[in-house]
């Protein structure tokens, strides 16, 4: 990994705690699961078939957008909401730079007791 890109990671460290925060429950889960099709869906939608009611959905859903996991878009008198990716791709790259840490250290570790 590039110096540059590791030293980008805790500059960003607030919006993955804000991501693995919203991916935390599992309701969220879910409901990033089902719009990950790609369609957009409005709060009805979402709420068809759950248990859940709009204000629930509702307020789950701002959770994600605080995550920038998922954008509302203004269509008529309906909100529609979306998935956004790119969030996701970030988490995944911080995962990866912690995973090369640990792979250093351990390696390290391994040297230290063969010798």
């Amino acid at each position: 990994m590039s110096r540059n890109r590791s030293s980008s990671i805790p500059a960003k460290r607030h919006s993955y705690a804000l991501i693995f925060t919203a991916l935390g429950d599992e309701t969220r889960l879910a409901l990033v699961a089902r719009l990950a099709s790609g369609q957009p869906y409005s709060i009805s939608q979402l709420t068809k078939g759950s248990s859940l009611t709009r204000q629930a959905v509702r307020k789950h859903l701002r959770v994600l957008e605080n995550a920038g996991m998922v954008r509302g878009v203004r269509r008529g008198r309906e909100n529609r909401f979306q998935f956004n990716p790119q969030p996701i791709a970030g988490v995944r790259e911080y995962l990866d730079f912690v995973s090369e840490q640990w792979d250093q250290a351990l390696s390290r570790l391994k040297a230290f007791v063969e010798k």
